[in-house]
């Protein structure tokens, strides 16, 4: 679904530019996922999982073309 825009990002800025705040991004995304679990008070374990869901969809949608 999103697989066109991001390829069109990356060849525009290039792919290790691309690549370090595709980085930065993803960090961002998994800390804030993190943070969440921890308040409402959800295991290490499940947070895992939560991070990997995130991930499968990423790809799903595209976004780690």
């Amino acid at each position: 679904m999103f697989a066109p825009i991001v390829v069109l990002l990356r060849d525009r800025m290039g792919k290790a530019k691309f690549n370090q705040i595709r980085g930065k991004a993803i960090a961002l995304h998994a800390q804030t996922i993190t943070n969440f679990c921890n308040r409402i008070g959800i295991d290490s374990k499940e947070r895992q999982n939560l991070i990997r869901l995130a991930k499968d969809n990423g790809k799903r949608l595209g976004f780690l073309a």
